[in-house]
């Protein structure tokens, strides 16, 4: 697929998806939806054992586009997130390897929904995290109203909702919302050093961990305590355990293949 408005790069089983429309800060239209969901799916397929998240210029991503059609008040909303937004979220979170969101500056609407659906958010302390939805009569989407409380817990997620006012990048981080708001200065070298250690990690371990912590909302301890035991015993076959367990009785650092 020939991309338009993202542009794709792997280099060091690193993909680096970057939103590309700077003039319009990163806003969403239906041509960036769909690079987006193919390229994130294509990624690994590609011999990306993570892939990051970011956005061009000044903005992570200011939300959905409401020039992309001539009356966005007609526009079919429910449609638009069913077969767009719905596959683009999934993508992200069933996404086989770790994903990661470099929030590189304002992240507002469904940008902002984006970047949370991601395993990691790493954001620039000049980021900002905006529920805008209800400032045009409308309720978080793109998978907001699920991220939301369970990161941020249900109070401070009605009140991100319901006031749709800025969550700076340093807020964020104390309420649990992002893994963490670092100094703009350091912020590049900061999400690359992240993306690198995941990429030289153990990707089957990796992909149990998201698979564990997504599906311990819907499960009681024992269902829980099952499924770790069923992942824990395929993780328990692979190489990058036994590499693993080697390295650390020799003393050295494990090399692992992810697999």
């Amino acid at each position: 697929m020939d991309y338009t408005t993202i542009t794709l790069q792997i280099r060091d089983n690193v993909a680096l998806i970057t939103l590309n429309r700077p003039d319009k800060f990163n806003a969403l239209n239906g041509q960036m939806r769909a690079e987006l969901t193919h390229a994130i799916r294509a990624a690994p397929k590609d011999g990306a054992r993570v892939v990051v998240l970011t956005g061009a210029g000044k903005a992570f991503c200011s939300g959905q586009d409401l020039g992309d059609r001539a009356n966005a008040v007609d526009a079919d909303l429910e449609r638009t997130l069913r077969e767009e937004y719905g596959p683009l979220v999934l993508a992200i979170t069933e996404c086989p390897v770790p994903t990661i969101s470099a929030v590189n500056g304002p992240a507002a609407g469904a940008g902002a929904n984006l970047a949370l659906a991601a395993d990691v958010v790493i954001a620039t302390e000049s980021a900002y995290f905006l529920q805008a939805f209800t400032r045009i009569g409308l309720l978080p989407d793109a998978g907001g109203t699920w991220a939301l409380p369970r990161q941020m817990g249900i109070a401070k997620a009605m009140g991100a909702a319901m006031f749709a006012e800025k969550i700076s990048a340093r807020q964020a981080d104390e309420w649990g919302m992002i893994w963490e708001a670092v100094p703009d200065d350091d912020f590049a070298a900061l999400w690359q050093a992240r993306a690198a250690h995941l990429a030289q990690g153990p990707t089957e371990a990796y992909k149990a961990v998201k698979t564990a912590i997504r599906q311990s909302f819907e499960n009681d301890l024992d269902g829980q305590l099952s499924a770790e035991a069923q992942l824990q015993g395929a993780c328990g076959k692979t190489r990058d355990f036994q590499e693993g367990v080697m390295a650390f009785l020799e003393k050295r650092p494990a090399k692992f293949e992810g697999r």
